[in-house]
């Protein structure tokens, strides 16, 4: 029965599109933590944990955090399906308000691109990460073809770079990783993977 309901819950979040796009990225994450040693990592919008709970091995513990307890409950879910002992979720929006926590790694997949105030939520982040942490982000590309009110149309690399400069991260590295049909707003887009230390 459990495993139906987990199921079902899982379903209705992870579409096809996610997952596969959800595997390029842990790909292209794995490859960029395989060389750290155990570290304690923040999954910032983490949704179901798509990503983090696929690199839960190569980290001393997750902490998923997402403004969305239906989705954090589907996580729940799959981390005791996979009986994952290093995993937690922390209900929170950062936007709004931040924890007291710490953390060497954070990661925020596709969601800077749903924040209004990139900014605010740089800054939130460098504030938690511990001294020498590593901010990954992965996001879209600038695309000009997209036009939302609610949501950037991806960033350019420079554009970001700044923004994180800003902040006080150092050690910028952004790369486009992969390129998908009709991945963002039903466009063709590219994703790019930003790493930089505090």
């Amino acid at each position: 029965m459990e495993n139906n309901v987990f199921e079902q819950m899982a379903k209705r979040y992870d579409t096809e599109e996610r997952i596969k796009l959800a595997k390029v990225i842990v790909k292209e994450v794995r490859t960029e933590l395989q060389n750290g040693t155990s570290k304690s990592l923040i999954d910032y919008g983490s949704g179901t944990g798509l990503i983090s709970l696929e690199i839960a091995d190569l980290v001393d513990s997750v902490l998923l955090v997402d403004s969305s307890k239906q989705m954090l409950e589907a996580a729940k879910a799959k981390i005791s399906h996979k009986g994952i002992t290093n995993a937690k979720v922390l209900y929170s929006d950062f936007t709004q308000e931040t924890p007291e926590l710490k953390a060497d790694i954070i990661i925020m997949s596709l969601v800077l691109l749903h924040i209004p105030d990139t900014n605010k939520i740089l800054q939130e982040l460098f504030h938690i990460l511990t001294n020498g942490g590593m901010l990954i982000i992965i996001d879209f590309d600038k695309n000009e073809k997209i036009d939302h009110p609610k949501v950037h149309n991806g960033f350019s690399h420079e554009e970001l770079k700044k923004r994180l400069t800003e902040v006080g991260f150092h050690s910028i590295e952004i790369k486009t990783f992969y390129h998908g049909n009709r991945i963002f707003m039903n466009q063709d887009a590219s994703m790019f993977i930003s790493s930089s230390l505090k």
